[in-house]
């Protein structure tokens, strides 16, 4: 059905996602984590997809111990389309179906234009817009089997303006791509999932410690709100995206930044 339409509830309600299965990609650190614990904290069953992480079997349990659901860890490379549908397919066998993907993981790199190798620009690319294409994708045969599902892509205010003082065409041709994509997946799947973006702005995790100190000084005087925010204020916008409270949200893209992208 298009935008199937639930019942009407009481507005807490409509948040709850008990017995909804998610999957995360990048699910094990930073904002992926966070989504990770938000959906298993409304009542969803998680499955975190990673692929480096030494701790996601741990955090996976300790996610299922705390809010008294199913949780697991799978590796896979999202770049790698038959692995990534291969991981996302036994998710579903595993949990018996699958309601909503976290289309979470992504790379940056900050390098003049002009210097980017061919391997540089494609690994950004193969992560940040093939893997999560491909993960989409996968979930999307899944989906259109079943007749429902729930598409949520993590794209960045990079996709809408150009950051400075560092140089990053590629990871912002790539969110932007992200964006766009989402927009066009949500009009053709729209008989059977829905699909939406959030675009964080600066973001309080790792990957901010390793920029000098002058950028992220600079980044701050940006922003209007004058701070970074912490990846646990992005949690209830993914609720809201998973849940029946944004039913008929399709093709949005969530901007969040503290009013970053404003002046």
């Amino acid at each position: 059905m298009v935008l199937s339409q639930p019942e009407d509830k009481p507005v807490l309600k409509a948040f709850d996602l008990t017995g909804k299965v998610a999957a995360v990609t990048g699910g094990a650190r930073g904002i992926g984590l966070e989504v990770s614990k938000a959906l298993a904290e409304a009542g969803a069953n998680v499955a975190l997809i990673y692929n480096t992480s030494k701790e996601a079997d741990t955090l996976a349990r300790d996610i299922a111990s705390t809010n008294n659901v199913r949780a697991a860890a799978y590796q896979a490379n999202v770049g790698e389309q038959k692995q990534i549908e291969s991981v996302v397919q036994k998710i579903a066998e595993d949990f018996g179906k699958l309601d909503i993907i976290v289309v979470n993981s992504g790379v940056t790199s900050n390098i003049p234009a002009e210097d980017y190798t061919t391997e540089q620009w494609s690994h950004i690319m193969k992560v940040n817009l093939d893997g999560a294409f491909y993960t989409a994708q996968a979930a999307s045969k899944i989906f259109k089997k079943q007749g429902h599902g729930n598409v949520i892509f993590t794209a960045s205010v990079s996709a809408t303006l150009v950051n400075v003082p560092q140089k990053q065409a590629a990871y912002n041709a790539s969110k932007a791509g992200v964006v766009q994509m989402a927009k066009c997946l949500a009009v053709e799947w729209v008989d059977f999932c829905r699909v939406n973006c959030i675009s964080p702005g600066f973001i309080a995790t790792d990957i901010l410690d390793i920029h000098p100190k002058e950028w992220r000084e600079k980044w701050n005087s940006m922003v209007p709100a004058q701070r970074f925010a912490q990846a646990y204020e992005l949690k209830g916008a993914y609720v809201f995206c998973a849940s029946d409270a944004s039913s008929y949200m399709t093709g949005a893209d969530l901007i969040i930044d503290g009013g970053y992208t404003l002046p």
